[in-house]
């Protein structure tokens, strides 16, 4: 075995070691639409706790809150809720509180 094949060979093994132990992070990205004309994208990792959201052009991470129907986010003026009926609500920007659903 040459110097080249044998480095290829390590090379390999070592992407197999460290390659495989990582777990891929899973996450979730839906994009919703809102009654009163707004649009938006949130997304949900795994290990993390937060929602984060593509809003107006902007991104705002959300924190969650205490709720006993669902899910509730709160940051930056704006409140996500999700029942666990799978209903959404978005309140943001000073604006009434609306209702939203999966586009």
């Amino acid at each position: 075995m040459t110097y080249r094949g044998g480095a290829i060979l390590v090379g390999a093994f070592v992407l197999e070691i460290f390659g495989s132990s990582v777990a891929p992070a899973q996450s979730a990205f839906r994009n919703y639409h809102c009654a009163d004309g707004t649009q938006f994208i949130a997304a949900f990792f795994n290990g993390d706790s937060r929602a984060h959201l593509q809003l107006d052009g902007k991104a705002v991470t959300l924190t969650k809150r205490l709720s006993l129907t669902g899910a509730r986010y709160k940051g930056g003026g704006v409140t996500l809720e999700i029942t666990r009926a799978g209903l959404t609500r978005l309140r943001h920007a000073k604006r009434p509180l609306t209702a939203c659903e999966l586009a």
